[in-house]
């Protein structure tokens, strides 16, 4: 497969999957018909069809289209064994009815199931291009082709992103009860507390409080402190004081004039 398309594919599968809720491993339906073109085509059936839906398939097949098969004779064994290989899906037929009819009968209005549909008949793909959210597949030239999506495809998309953007019906029911006016609270008559801010406020109590005995200690080592200090400043002035009256006190001592004046006055005498 090119990588164009292969990209394209990829593009495809992603929007069944976002929009319509597709999920691996894809449910596909096929038909008698394509069962008829793998073979004639040499074709690995199971593979292509993994490449084309980019990720893992469920192949499955109902009772009515392998019924097809068992009436066109030995020369479809090849159709028919690669038909057993894929899973049966039940279509509540009593009796066997044309295979375009029960996958129709299986897809129903909206494709409740998800199942992605491979078949040849192009009356069978006319006719579910008009239900949403149905992938088809065919063959053409030995090569396997996911159709792009039809128009009730794009418009159930565009829709569904409509209603996303607009609220729904319980977001609008609480958006209108939010909305609603609120009754403001009746205040209550009665003697008011007393104004915060002229109340004096308590002291934090400590959360260890010192024993007593231990203050009085401390009371007492602090005055012996304070006498040891007062006594050694008393000794201190006691040694200094002499040494000041020591110093200001000096001895007279007499002139020797004075002495011979004396002596003289003695002897006149």
């Amino acid at each position: 497969m090119r990588q164009k398309r292969a990209k394209a594919y990829r593009k495809l599968m992603s929007l069944y999957c976002m929009s319509f809720g597709f999920r691996q491993p894809y449910q596909v339906l096929v038909d008698s018909e394509m069962c008829k073109a793998s073979i004639s085509q040499k074709l690995e059936f199971a593979k292509q069809v993994e490449t084309v839906l980019q990720g893992t398939v469920k192949l499955m097949i109902t009772q009515c289209c392998i019924h097809e098969l068992y009436l066109q004779g030995k020369a479809q064994q090849p159709a028919v064994d690669l038909a057993k290989a894929f899973e049966r899906r039940k279509c509540n037929h009593r009796e066997a009815i044309p295979g375009d009819d029960c996958l129709a009968s299986v897809v129903g209005e909206t494709n409740k199931h998800r199942y992605v549909i491979a078949t040849q008949s192009h009356d069978l793909r006319v006719k579910l291009r008009t239900i949403p959210a149905v992938p088809l597949i065919h063959i053409n030239r030995s090569v396997m082709i996911l159709e792009p999506p039809s128009e009730a495809t794009v418009e159930a998309k565009e829709s569904a992103e409509e209603q996303l953007l607009h609220p729904s019906a319980p977001e609008i029911a609480a958006m209108s009860s939010t909305n609603a006016p609120a009754e403001a609270p009746k205040k209550k008559k009665g003697l008011k507390g007393p104004n915060p801010l002229s109340v004096k406020k308590k002291k934090p109590k400590p959360e260890y409080p010192m024993p007593k005995n231990d203050t009085k200690e401390g009371e007492q080592g602090k005055a012996g402190t304070k006498r040891k200090r007062d006594a050694d400043e008393e000794r201190d002035a006691g040694e200094h004081q002499p040494l000041q009256r020591s110093g200001r006190k000096r001895k007279r001592h007499r002139k020797t004039s004075d002495k011979a004046v004396d002596s003289e006055v003695d002897e006149g005498v």
